[in-house]
């Protein structure tokens, strides 16, 4: 496991991250990569969407361009605060702090759950994957974005002394494994780096979506 796969750990790296996060971010996780993911789910019939580890808001951002309202988690307050100077805390973003693997949401709520560039800090990734089927509706849609692991031998060392980093066969088993369905990856990055991240699609059991 790596040091960041660990909450306290993690919510005292984003206390200093949080301050320069949205000019860092975009060299790792941009507009276009965003907006590649969002073009993986369907929106139409979409109300309730859930934003886990929203950081300061970047993904939340995009998310509102295709629903009217965005429910948000992060556990580092640093991060939130940054998240409240944009959107307030009273707004289309209804904001709570909490952990990925104790949502604070009652069963069968929301119809797209989206995570990116949290899961990597999970301690237990499928705990955390079974919360989300949790609270997804019968049918529901979930999308993760997290770090693809490298070819490199000797990055690979390095990524695994740091947190989570995983292939495209460790997500369809942690997927799988938590329970969902249509499990689907797609790699993206930036130019430079064009795999950096795997984005992983999948739906929850029921629904008209799994119906003969």
């Amino acid at each position: 496991m790596g040091i960041l796969e660990n909450k306290a750990r993690a919510r005292l790296f984003y206390k200093y991250l949080s301050k320069v996060y949205d000019r860092i971010n975009p060299f790792v996780w941009n507009e276009e990569m965003r907006a590649d993911a969002l073009s993986m789910l369907e929106f139409d019939d979409a109300e309730m969407v859930l934003d886990v580890g929203c950081g300061t808001g970047f993904a939340t951002e995009g998310l509102l361009e295709h629903v009217d309202t965005v429910y948000a988690i992060d556990q580092s307050e640093h991060q939130l605060e940054q998240a409240y100077a944009k959107f307030g805390k009273r707004g289309p973003v209804h904001f709570h702090r909490g952990d990925a693997e104790r949502l604070p949401f009652a069963s069968n709520t929301f119809d797209v759950v989206w995570s990116s560039g949290s899961i990597e800090y999970w301690p237990n990734p499928i705990l955390a994957l079974r919360e989300f089927r949790r609270v997804l509706e019968p049918g529901g849609q979930v999308l993760v974005v997290g770090p693809n692991y490298p070819d490199n031998p000797i990055t690979q060392r390095l990524a695994d002394a740091i947190m989570l980093f995983y292939d495209e066969y460790e997500a369809d088993r942690m997927f799988k494994t938590a329970g969902f369905e249509e499990v689907r990856h797609k790699f993206m990055g930036p130019s430079y780096e064009p795999d950096v991240a795997i984005t992983t699609v999948a739906r929850a059991p029921g629904g008209d979506a799994n119906a003969d």
